[in-house]
């Protein structure tokens, strides 16, 4: 699922920006609700998700060890 998603982690990346981690939960959400752009009537639920989404998703970046990376 997903697969347009790329990895936002070293060493697939040493240079993601919010936008990326952004662009990464619009993805996602867009594949699971099976809307690209909803309709007015979900677009508050929809880009709340968004927003879920790229928080939990930026929170996770930042706490993840990868063995080996570079400090």
């Amino acid at each position: 699922m997903c697969r347009s998603i790329k990895t936002l982690r070293p060493p697939f990346t040493d240079d993601v920006t919010d936008n990326d981690v952004e662009a990464a939960a619009l993805q996602y959400v867009r594949k699971i609700s099976g809307f690209r752009a909803p309709a007015a009537h979900n677009a508050a639920a929809f880009n709340e998700a968004v927003a879920e989404i790229t928080a939990a998703s930026a929170k996770l970046l930042a706490a993840l060890e990868v063995r080996g990376a570079k400090a």
